[in-house]
């Protein structure tokens, strides 16, 4: 079962993509692992937080095929925590994310929430210049996070993953 959403995309995308429909979806099965697993490193980690969450899709009208996900989970009375949030390779950098964003802000006041955070290694500084660059501020760090969830250590551009770092984004 999807519920869809079109919303023109023009004022995000950057560089040789230009004006698009971007067409979003809660998916409640036959979830797209390729793309999340862009995000999480193995599929038992994903379902730790899957099926608690709300899950969405975007992709181009008429294509079958997502180019982007995002988990919502609830993390509290006033608080939804992004746990997974993926776009396809040939469509990062390209304003996607920034859209997306605004849209998860969107579904979250939806649902009278008024804090939106999420989490991210340590030394994922592309991923955390990008959350900064979209209105969250560093608000805390959970210390050996990595080393204590995952059985295998894990290496993001040849350094081991240990600390996460949360972003919180006030909504008003």
């Amino acid at each position: 079962m999807k519920l869809s959403t079109f919303v023109e995309l023009g004022k995000y995308i950057k560089g040789s993509i230009s004006d698009m429909n971007l067409k979003i979806d809660r998916v409640i099965d036959d979830y797209p692992y390729e793309l999340l697993l862009l995000a999480d490193e193995t599929v038992e980690g994903i379902h730790k937080y899957l099926y608690d969450s709300e899950v969405y899709v975007a992709g181009y009208p008429g294509e079958e095929n997502p180019i982007a996900v995002f988990c919502l989970y609830p993390a509290g009375q006033d608080t939804i925590e992004i746990k997974n949030i993926a776009i396809a390779e040939a469509y990062q950098s390209k304003g996607v994310g920034a859209y997306l964003i605004d849209r998860i802000v969107e579904i979250v006041k939806q649902k009278g929430c008024r804090e939106l955070i999420v989490g991210t290694a340590d030394c994922g500084v592309r991923q955390i210049r990008f959350y900064e660059k979209n209105g969250f501020a560093k608000y805390a760090v959970k210390t050996n996070f990595f080393l204590e969830i995952y059985d295998k250590p894990i290496y993001e551009n040849g350094i081991m993953l240990k600390d996460m770092v949360m972003l919180k984004k006030h909504l008003v």
